[in-house]
């Protein structure tokens, strides 16, 4: 498997020393040469130096080549702009790096389906652990084929669930509406806004990419 990061900060690395002893290939663009000289002797990962956001360097990264691109760096805005790039010069599967929450329902819009917050991720973490709940729970359910997919209702989405008329091996389970969180039946309305879960057979994932992805909501607009 071969593994491109954006950015050479502390999530980096821990992860790629981990990859690099599972025998795994990395490369790492970062634009501060220094931090690549002191990072390069004693990680055996590729580097490259330059500005991750720039088409010309992310395709010295390989994209057709490339199994995950990380956009990991400290800026939100930053790590939106490279999977956007990423994504539009061919990167398989693209994860984006954010620390502010408000950023998460446009990464959804924008088709950037695969998104990390850390500390939201470690804080919710440890509130399920003080609570007594196993935090691993979730992704120990979704085995084999089962994926989950996420949406946010455009205009000509609105209605109910029923009327999204989904393809087979796939369901609505919830919404998120301004933050409040609802089972989802059939007749469950949907309004603007809101970001629906579904879960999905891995087939059929697909078909619910193409439907909500950014360039199709341009052209229905």
């Amino acid at each position: 498997m071969r593994t491109v990061f954006i950015g050479a900060g502390t999530l980096t690395v821990i992860t790629a020393r981990q990859l690099l002893a599972t025998g795994h290939e990395v490369v790492i663009l970062e634009k501060d040469k220094a931090l690549i000289d002191e990072l390069s002797t004693d990680l055996a990962a590729g580097f490259i130096h330059g500005d991750g956001c720039k088409p010309a360097i992310l395709l010295e990264a390989d994209p057709t080549a490339t199994d995950f691109l990380f956009c990991l760096t400290g800026n939100d805005q930053y790590n939106i702009i490279a999977s956007l790039v990423g994504r539009s010069l061919g990167f398989k599967n693209v994860i984006t790096r954010i620390e502010d929450l408000s950023y998460e329902h446009i990464c959804i819009e924008l088709g950037l389906v695969d998104v990390i917050v850390p500390n939201y991720t470690i804080a919710r973490f440890l509130a399920d652990m003080c609570e007594g709940r196993n935090p691993l729970a979730l992704s120990a359910a979704i085995k084999g084929e089962a994926r989950i997919f996420s949406f946010v209702v455009r205009e000509q989405d609105a209605g109910t669930v029923k009327d999204l008329d989904l393809p087979d091996g796939c369901r609505v389970m919830l919404l998120y509406r301004k933050d409040k969180f609802i089972f989802a039946d059939a007749d469950t309305s949907l309004q603007k806004g809101d970001e629906v879960v579904i879960v999905s057979r891995k087939k059929v994932l697909p078909k619910l990419q193409k439907r909500w992805a950014p360039a199709e909501k341009e052209k229905q607009d």
